[in-house]
């Protein structure tokens, strides 16, 4: 019973983050209307345990009006009720479609507002596709959410990650005998739709300069390259560019689920005066980095939504370089801040993370275990010969409910005694969840941490292993 209450939950989180995706969109993109608020009328008297779910979530009332216009008979069970709840999400996804459609159709002079819309098209059918994966699954779940939690100590890291042995289906390089000359060609020739079938992409040394997009339909597709350093994808755009989004500036970006990807570096060669310039961005759900590098400077990496786990990687930057609202684990990962290189001796606030979670009830955040963070030797250098003016922090709530936590990580002096950093005056700052437990280093005394981080209980810990917080033991290989 709980898990039902659970999903449900979940689910009006979903949906009311699309009536809000939705209204925003048409607020932002379309010409000044004016709206009128009208407060939600219940037709009748909620059931219980719609008035139990819907306390949980931030909107009780829509919630409760939205269900009970919906749920007409009396003696509706919770598991109905969450299938009501999908149904609902459905129809406010073809809602918000139909809005973004006919502010693209009104909009085609604008460039920037056309790229807005088709970006959130692609969001919305993500969405779609993620409620049509809802349906057939909430009538099996399990009761109860966690597995057995133990108290933090030594980590040995989960065993799990990408698949030895694995042989290429298909070859990139830039020599006639390989299948491709290009990464995304190869990515195209992957089959729809596949089912639980891999399609590897073995992508030999060398400079590959493209713009990757691995479609929601590409599934199970995984990039697996020579090395770090050797094979390098590489790419330049900012949005400093015309029609050009944050979303849209990832050298490699990908929505199939499965995505897999080792051996590989990601770079955007913007620069740091370009702002927003991402490598790599991800809303695959089950999706394992392992052995990559990705090298950029604000906003490297995009874990955009879903499951994601990354092990043994190497991530670069300075302005919120890991951000979104995934749920994603780092394990044994090197995390470098990199020089601003624009009057760098003037110093600079970098920021590692900038979580993007909007509602307590989604399962989201950053899980940081067994990571490193430290700067790069060209930073160091410049830290070292005036530190006071080099400030550097764990992290910045980019949303009201950003949860971040850093687990038995080495953590350098660069590191700021404070240790995190407010996104603006209050925002956020009796919503978030910052916490950490057990790292060592220069940078880990929390005797100056903000009282509004946590350290976490040592019977919490666990909470966020790969097991609980992204289900990683059922998907992933050991």
């Amino acid at each position: 019973m709980a898990m039902l209450f659970f999903l449900l939950i979940v689910l009006m989180a979903s949906l009311l983050f699309l009536s809000l995706l939705s209204l925003t969109l048409f607020l932002s993109l379309s010409s000044a209307h004016h709206h009128h608020h009208h407060p939600h009328r219940l037709l009748t008297s909620p059931q219980p345990h719609i008035q139990q779910a819907c306390k949980a979530t931030r909107f009780p009332d829509a919630c409760q009006a939205s269900l009970t216009n919906l749920v007409t008979e009396p003696n509706t069970t919770p598991l109905q009720t969450i299938q009501f709840a999908v149904q609902l999400s459905g129809d406010g996804v073809k809602t918000a479609q139909g809005m973004v459609m006919i502010i693209l159709e009104s909009s085609p002079a604008s460039q920037n507002r056309t790229t807005a819309a088709n970006n959130c098209l692609d969001i919305l059918a993500n969405s779609q596709y993620r409620i049509s994966l809802a349906r057939p699954t909430v009538s099996h779940v399990r009761d109860g959410f966690w597995e057995r939690l133990e108290h933090g100590g030594p980590d040995p890291g989960f065993r799990g990650g990408v698949p030895s042995g694995l042989t290429a289906n298909v070859t990139v390089c830039k020599e006639e005998w390989c299948n491709y000359r290009t990464v995304q060609e190869a990515v195209n020739a992957a089959p729809d739709n596949a089912g639980n079938k891999r399609f590897v992409i073995g992508i030999k040394g060398g400079v590959y300069e493209e713009t990757v997009r691995v479609a929601l339909e590409k599934r199970n597709v995984m990039l697996l390259g020579d090395g770090i350093g050797k094979t390098i994808i590489t790419g330049s755009l900012n949005v400093g560019q015309p029609g050009i989004s944050t979303y849209n500036t990832a050298t490699v970006g990908v929505l199939g689920d499965g995505f897999m990807a080792s051996g590989l570096t990601i770079q955007n060669t913007a620069g740091p005066d370009a702002r927003q310039a991402v490598e790599f961005r991800s809303d695959s759900d089950l999706s394992v980095i392992e052995n990559c590098e990705f090298i950029g400077n604000q906003d490297t990496l995009y874990a955009q939504g879903n499951r994601q786990f990354y092990k043994s990687c190497t991530i670069h930057g300075n302005v919120d370089f890991i951000f979104g609202k995934s749920a994603s684990i780092f394990q044994d990962c090197t995390i470098l801040v990199r020089p601003r290189q624009l009057l760098p001796e003037k110093g600079e606030d970098n920021v590692v993370t900038a979580h993007g979670r909007t509602d307590p009830a989604l399962a989201t955040g950053f899980v940081f275990r067994n990571c490193s963070i430290n700067g790069t030797e060209e930073y160091m250098r410049l830290y070292r010969s005036k530190p006071q003016v080099h400030k550097n922090y764990l992290g910045r709530p980019w949303k009201e409910y950003s949860r971040t936590v850093f687990i038995n990580c080495s953590m350098e002096a660069l590191i700021t005694p404070q240790g995190w950093m407010p996104w603006s005056g209050d925002f956020a700052l009796t919503t978030l969840y910052f916490g950490e437990f057990g790292n060592s280093g220069a940078g880990c005394d929390l005797s100056q941490r903000w009282n509004w981080t946590s350290k976490i209980p040592s019977q919490h810990v666990n909470t966020y292993s790969v097991q609980n917080f992204i289900q990683g033991d059922e998907w992933m290989s050991t």
